[in-house]
């Protein structure tokens, strides 16, 4: 034993059309309702199913878990599906094919799946549905709808994970962006110097960037560890501050920051090497899925009606 506190499992709930490619299946369930679905699934449920657009962070987040004693993860995925436990054979066969260390899972036949991320006690959800994403959001659970990059799904480019956030609607409340549509970006920038010094509010994915904090503070800064971090925001200097002193505040590690005071943020996300990035902008997820893998986090103001 080491001594040290054991560290908090970092739990990600996660679609089967994420974490697979069943496209094809779910434009026939579409188009031709449950039944042909159902039969298309069971007779295929030996054919193996191919990676999906998160699976390549999925096996990099399990991979975490090499070194660790078996009944104490530091990472764990739960699968979340639609499907039924008949039709969903199909998945856990094609999950061991994939030698993915994913034993927990829950098939609705139909209905939602999100009451069942709190009880998993899952930090994060990631989705192809937006409607399950945002039900998620609306109880207190950071989530996204994943988008794909153009790179071939499951590509693994290191073995370090990286993960980048936006702040405002993200991983902050989204105060600053309701005073910029209402008073324009002079009227921002006042309002934050105003307030340099008092801490952001906490957004929708404060809690997953802690629990991923707290994980990444088992191991060594900087290169040597398997994670890192960035803020990646539109803000630019004089917003900076109070960014950086809320982050202070909360005690969280964030190892890259980056204001590009409003430029494309696609290259920089490239630049950076991220696995995935949430945004709650559609604009800027969709210069970041040219790039990388991106999630839409459909909160704030930016996504009102």
């Amino acid at each position: 034993m080491s001594g040290k506190e054991p560290v908090a499992v970092l739990t990600i709930a996660i679609s089967s059309r994420a974490l697979f490619d069943l496209e094809d299946s779910h434009a026939l369930f579409e188009r031709e309702g449950i039944e042909p679905y159902a039969e298309h699934q069971r007779s295929r449920e030996d054919d193996v199913l191919e990676p999906g657009i998160a699976f390549g962070l999925v096996r990099k987040l399990l991979a975490l878990n090499v070194d660790a004693p078996a009944e104490s993860p530091r990472v764990e995925v739960i699968l979340l599906s639609r499907n039924s436990a008949d039709t969903g054979l199909r998945i856990f066969n094609s999950i061991q094919h994939h030698r993915l260390s994913i034993s927990r899972a829950t098939f609705t036949s139909g209905e939602p799946t999100w009451p069942y991320i709190r009880p998993f006690g899952a930090q994060l959800f990631l989705s192809a549905n937006s409607e399950s994403v945002r039900r998620a959001l609306e109880n207190g659970v950071a989530a996204a709808t994943i988008l794909p990059d153009r790179a071939k799904p499951g590509t693994i480019a290191s073995e370090q994970i990286r993960i980048a956030f936006d702040g405002d609607a993200v991983i902050f409340g989204d105060e600053g962006e309701r005073v910029s549509r209402e008073g324009g970006i002079e009227a921002f920038h006042r309002h934050e110097i105003e307030r340099a010094r008092e801490p952001l509010s906490g957004g929708p994915f404060r809690a997953f960037l802690s629990a991923l904090h707290d994980l990444q503070a088992a191991y060594p800064a900087g290169q040597a560890s398997p994670i890192r971090t960035a803020l990646v925001t539109a803000r630019s200097a004089p917003a900076h501050e109070r960014v950086i002193r809320t982050l202070r505040e909360w005690d969280v590690r964030l190892d890259e920051a980056l204001f590009l005071g409003g430029r494309s943020k696609g290259p920089f996300l490239e630049a950076f090497g991220a696995d995935i990035f949430f945004d709650d902008s559609l604009h800027n997820i969709d210069s970041a899925r040219q790039h990388v893998l991106a999630g839409h986090v459909p909160h704030g103001v930016s996504n009102t009606p």
